[in-house]
């Protein structure tokens, strides 16, 4: 375990080398062949002659999926994937109900939830993410924080480029673990806004699908960029269906058609195969029909005037009225005195629970099941296991998920767990985000 080497800032980071996609991934995961006779009641009845092309095409399809989530894994391995948190915390927030007594196990993704959170004064949050760069985003917002210029985090955050990042990361290196240091000095370049993009919130994986979008269909499209720009900037529902009604037909053209649906870009997304399969089960329409659907509710449905989610991508930066709480100046002191209450661990969540047993009040999964469910059941039965085990009565377990319906839970999970999917079916309406299926609150009994 790594500590940090800085007084102020409370940080731990628990190193854990990346795992290879073993070559026996492929017959893991391999569908299962007939057998060459049926046994049928009184009867055996041969196969007729297999096809040899068929037979290619099913080996082409599996390797096809062995190599969506090689590229999936790396991706999530070696490359920073998400420069912001996408879920939206005002509604984790209405229903995780923390307090002074709350202990908090959450993925850390970008950090901007824990921060969130710690304004409802929780006793401790555990960040724990097996991509190490995720959170050494977190621990630069909090080292941010502690060094006490508001400035610097909302111009570095909230800009997404702070011109004079590069003298000041030096002084801020102290209050970053090891691996978290070495990160931020090989990517200054992500913060100082000379670089091509300009901004923060086009590196990373799911920054540069953004960029590619902005910069090669709607900045090079006036009429299109003037609609988008009037659809974030409009001021009530009426307006926003005015505005999406001009950008719908000339969005879904050939090309985003083509890139959304490819492999690699919806990994750099972080949308494994697995949520692919999800949502091609169970949406219209398949995964076009999904974010046709998905995009055109944000659009028309929910108020765009305070949507940070969505503006970060269009624009490159959030401004001080539409951003996360943790960028809002009201908010700065309040954090100062709290971060210290957060720690981040970079391994599994399983790893996390077996090293560091105890009586947690809240998890946080964000939608990494849906991954498991598809990919390792026994690692999703052995994550709710160790939950169970560091649970109390009363504990609260949210996570969300691409289907709109989830079946992949085990069932001493249903037996012990009470879900409320009435309460969160009219939260979930109300989400900023709107890329999710499904919400998820649990209770313990």
């Amino acid at each position: 375990m790594f500590r940090s080497r800085s007084l102020p800032v409370s940080l731990s980071l628990e190193t854990r080398k990346p795992s290879r996609l073993p070559m026996s991934f492929l017959l893991d995961h391999a569908e299962p062949t007939s057998p060459s006779v049926h046994s049928l009641p009184g009867l055996a009845v041969e196969d007729p002659p297999r096809n040899p092309q068929r037979g290619r095409g099913k080996v082409l399809t599996r390797l096809g999926r062995w190599a969506d989530e090689l590229v999936f894994r790396r991706n999530h391995q070696h490359r920073l994937v998400y420069n912001a948190c996408w879920e939206d915390p005002a509604l984790d927030r209405e229903l995780l109900e923390l307090d002074a007594s709350s202990r908090v196990v959450m993925i850390t993704s970008a950090g901007c939830n824990a921060l969130d959170y710690l304004l409802d004064d929780p006793a401790e949050i555990h960040a724990v993410d097996v991509n190490p760069k995720q959170n050494a985003v977190l621990e630069l917002k909090m080292a941010l924080i502690v060094a006490g210029c508001f400035e610097d985090l909302f111009l570095s955050f909230g800009k997404g480029c702070h011109p004079a990042f590069a003298e000041l990361l030096p002084g801020l290196l102290t209050r970053l673990s090891p691996e978290s240091a070495r990160f931020w000095l090989a990517k200054a370049h992500y913060l100082h806004g000379r670089h091509l993009k300009g901004s923060f919130y086009y590196h990373g994986s799911s920054g540069d699908v953004a960029w590619v979008l902005r910069t090669l269909l709607l900045r090079r499209f006036r009429g299109l960029w003037k609609d988008v720009v009037s659809l974030i900037e409009a001021e009530s529902i009426v307006e926003q269906r005015d505005a999406f009604a001009r950008i719908e037909p000339r969005f879904w053209n050939f090309f985003t058609r083509w890139l959304v649906q490819r492999p690699a870009t919806l990994s750099m997304l972080g949308v494994p195969g697995a949520q692919v399969a999800l949502i091609a089960e169970q949406w219209p329409g398949g995964m076009m029909g999904y974010l046709r659907d998905k995009l055109r509710t944000v659009a028309t449905e929910l108020p765009m005037r305070d949507n940070y989610f969505w503006r970060v991508y269009v624009q490159g930066s959030y401004t001080r009225d539409c951003c996360p709480n943790y960028l809002k100046r009201e908010n700065f002191l309040r954090l100062q005195g709290r971060v210290h209450r957060v720690r981040t661990h970079s391994c599994l969540l399983s790893t996390f629970l077996r090293r560091n047993p105890g009586r947690y009040s809240h998890y946080v999964l964000l939608d990494h099941q849906d991954w498991l469910a598809g990919h390792d059941r026994g690692a999703l039965v052995e994550e709710w296991r160790l939950i169970l085990q560091n649970s109390r009565p009363g504990t609260r377990v949210l996570f969300r998920s691409a289907a709109p319906r989830v079946d992949f839970l085990p069932a001493f999970v249903t037996e012990r767990v009470r879900l409320d999917p009435d309460w969160t079916s009219v939260l979930h309406a109300r989400d900023r985000v709107g890329t999710y299926g499904s919400l998820h609150l649990g209770e313990v009994r």
